[in-house]
């Protein structure tokens, strides 16, 4: 189906708070003109739905569905859609973390492994000084890693085992690089302190208090009764659907599903800073330092929070200055969902938009929503958008020209193809399977599968033309002294070594 007037056919409002009449009227001037960039931004970056959530002033100012939560069956997107809503998910694990702390239970600056004694990262000085303050401000020194949860089939206290067979990019506190087993690590540690799942403590200490009645810890049940949204993606510039990808075991990282009017109401909640007629047990201390800058987030800024400057990460949540006003903001992604939530303090006004699609426009819809809002001139995010589309393309069309010219012609594998299928293990990465079928091979990380194709030499690659895996990359196959296949090499996380898996023997 084309959606060049998804947005335009389907739209479900509720426009709520009641306003003096100019303000109204001008409010009104400006939610319109957001709707033309709302409805122009999904026509191009072709989203199938959208929800948008506006707070000012205390008071819920707007709800809107815009477009489909089910394409096929051309079922509207409404304020009360569940989507999964990623990453944004942090700020509530930090939160927990923040009444232990009100409760003396956690003090953020003493060493995590005091609280968890089977804590244990790669270099010891990590190990023996790393804090709940750098758990939830992404300072550990580890890069993402994310290869060790992705699509795996791991439990979440096995993480934490994994943590000291992963190689650090820098040292601890030495830069800021986005993680996510850190946050695992925090919601196991919330877990024991408080002798509770997290998942119970999410719904019983936040979402039960706030209200927050459609909102669930994880993504399993999102597609139970009532008003959902499937995931999306372009596949071949078409837009399909996609399976919901469960990723319920990082929990504390990002597997929260909720709407835009359960959103708002957390919104509210953090702009009021432990004040107002809330029941969630935090203190007006711990706000002002979640919200408060810890850690210089530097170049990477720009590609996390275009258009947001001076940003720092408070505890998680994003810190910085956006046309001259204070703003805390965060986004948050898993396959086919996009979600970014945002305040401005000191004008007591706060969004959040969720998408099913994997795109570009939530931030771009934030900060429309502002510049109209606060009466600053309309910046075209889109065309910004379009620019840096158009140089990441030509930066995936560059590597990919040196890649193919690296290649070596005229060689072949050292041995048959049957000899390299076996499994191969990593202590931080788990199993990995090659196999051998119908000449040709493949590799498997649990739910991960992508086919082989060989490059060079001993040197595979994954097939970019057959599927559509989520793995990409070479796998370099190692011999020992005897000439057998020993070691297979993956280059899982960028600026470190690959990954080295060793044949299991049978």
């Amino acid at each position: 189906m084309r959606l060049a007037s998804l947005a335009a056919v389907c739209a479900v409002a509720v426009v709520v708070a009641p306003l003096p009449a100019q303000r109204a009227a001008t409010h009104a001037r400006e939610l319109a003109a957001i709707d033309n960039v709302v409805t122009s931004m999904m026509k191009e970056w072709q989203v199938p739905g959208l929800a948008l959530g506006i707070v000012k002033d205390g008071k819920v100012l707007y709800l809107k569905g815009y477009g489909y939560r089910d394409l096929e069956q051309q079922l509207p997107v409404t304020p009360q859609t569940r989507m999964a809503i990623g990453s944004n998910s942090k700020s509530f694990t930090a939160l927990l973390m923040g009444m232990l702390v009100d409760q003396g239970k956690l003090d953020w600056d003493k060493p995590v492994k005091q609280y968890l004694p089977d804590f244990e990262m790669y270099d010891d000085y990590a190990t023996r000084n790393l804090t709940p303050r750098d758990l939830v401000s992404h300072s550990s020194g580890l890069p993402r890693h994310d290869m060790v949860w992705y699509g795996r089939d791991v439990r979440r206290h096995d993480l934490l085992g994994r943590l000291k067979y992963l190689e650090p990019t820098t040292s601890l506190r030495g830069k800021w690089q986005y993680q996510n087993l850190m946050f695992v690590t925090a919601g196991i540690l919330v877990e024991r302190l408080w002798g509770r799942s997290w998942e119970d403590l999410i719904r019983g200490e936040i979402f039960g208090p706030l209200g927050m009645t459609q909102s669930l810890p994880g993504t399993t049940g999102i597609d139970g009764p009532g008003d959902f949204s499937w995931p999306y993606q372009l596949v071949n510039d078409k837009i399909t659907r996609i399976p919901y990808r469960v990723i319920d075991e990082v929990g504390p990282a990002g597997s929260i599903t909720s709407t835009v009017e359960d959103m708002v109401k957390y919104i509210q909640f953090r702009l009021d800073r432990g004040a107002g007629s809330h029941r969630v047990k935090i203190s007006a201390a711990q706000e002002n330092l979640m919200q408060s800058p810890q850690m210089v987030v530097g170049a990477a800024a720009g590609a996390v929070w275009p258009g947001v400057e001076m940003v720092s990460y408070g505890l998680g949540l994003g810190v910085g200055s956006y046309r001259g006003h204070g703003i805390v903001i965060h986004g948050g992604g898993i396959d086919g969902f996009i979600s970014q939530m945002s305040w401005i303090p000191s004008k007591n006004i706060g969004v959040v938009v969720l998408t099913n699609s994997g795109n570009p426009i939530p931030t771009l819809v934030v900060e429309s929503v502002y510049d109209r809002l606060l009466g600053l001139p309309p910046v075209d995010y889109a065309a910004i958008q379009r620019k840096v589309d158009a140089e990441g393309k030509a930066q995936v069309a560059k590597a990919q020209a040196e890649h193919r010219a690296s290649q070596k012609q005229g060689t072949s594998p050292s041995h048959p193809l049957a000899a390299y299928a076996g499994t191969y293990q990593h202590p931080g990465y788990g199993r990995l399977v090659i196999r051998e079928a119908g000449g040709r091979l493949a590799l498997g990380l649990d739910k991960l599968e992508a086919p082989l194709r060989h490059f060079h030499y001993d040197v595979f690659e994954v097939d970019p033309t057959i599927g559509t895996s989520s793995l990409s990359g070479m796998a370099s196959f190692g011999l020992n002294l005897k000439g057998e296949v020993e070691q297979v090499a993956l280059p899982l996380e960028p600026g470190v070594k690959p990954i080295v898996f060793t044949r299991v023997k049978n």
